[in-house]
């Protein structure tokens, strides 16, 4: 497991001066929910484990954050002349569950996680879902650890291979995941709204789709791109679409 984690600071060009902010962002919740034998229930609500670790969700959602800011930035940089609509394109596939999966399994993140035994039996290591808040928790681990410096370098190098190969604005989420069910000869995806709260002035909208047997869900301050979020997040779980070829009859492989 250390030389899984060294490995890891390698490649982020970054050793931690806190390495408990790492240990942090590499413990899934399974491994950090310790239960009080006496009385049959967890024994922390902060879901601190037995060696003082806490799960890695509070570090992943800074790290969402740090994520989304560094992308928008590197973005403009490098595409000075494009409009707002194409860069949000481009943005919104590269911080994608999809791409951040690839990049944590190509560095080796999943042997790194301090996972239960159960849920190591049932693959969770493997989990697209479990390997982008892993990375996005050793980003917010970064950014803790030493500011934005950490986590720019890390991003700029583990993402570089996928931003170059950006050579067009990605299309919307919600064109994409049409075509590809009209590919595969499958019914339209149907999206409806699971809730609408907030003041008029800043409200939160939170969307189903359903397509092809699978779901996903997004939230945004429009129904827009509450859709748009729900269509990428369904795509996210479909890495392959692209090598996928229509199927006679119009049923999935």
């Amino acid at each position: 497991m250390s030389e899984a984690r060294d490995r890891i600071e390698a490649l982020m060009h970054w050793r931690f001066r806190r390495p408990e902010l790492l240990s942090e962002a590499l413990t899934h919740r399974s491994a950090a929910n310790v239960h009080d034998s006496t009385r049959g229930r967890p024994a922390a609500r902060s879901r601190r484990a037995a060696s003082g670790t806490r799960s890695n969700e509070r570090l992943e959602f800074i790290g969402d954050r740090v994520l989304g800011l560094l992308m928008a930035e590197w973005l403009i940089e490098r595409y000075p002349d494009e409009p707002e609509g194409e860069i949000g394109l481009r943005h919104a596939r590269l911080v994608s569950r999809a791409v951040l999966a690839g990049i944590a399994a190509g560095m080796g993140l999943s042997d790194a996680l301090a996972v239960s035994e159960h849920e190591t039996r049932a693959g969770v290591r493997q989990a697209a879902t479990v390997l982008a808040d892993a990375i996005e928790a050793v980003l917010g681990a970064a950014y803790l650890d030493g500011g934005l410096e950490p986590a720019r370098t890390f991003i700029r190098s583990a993402w570089a291979e996928a931003i170059e190969a950006q050579t067009l604005p990605p299309k919307d989420p919600k064109t994409a995941l049409q075509e590809w069910l009209l590919g595969c000869r499958r019914q339209l995806p149907v999206y409806v709204v699971e809730s609408a709260l907030g003041p008029s002035h800043a409200p939160v909208f939170v969307i189903r789709v359903t397509a092809a047997g699978l779901s996903g869900v997004g939230t945004a301050s429009t129904k827009r791109a509450a859709e748009s979020a729900a269509a990428a997040d369904l795509l996210g779980q479909l890495p392959a679409r692209e090598g996928i070829a229509p199927v006679p009859g119009g049923h999935l492989p």
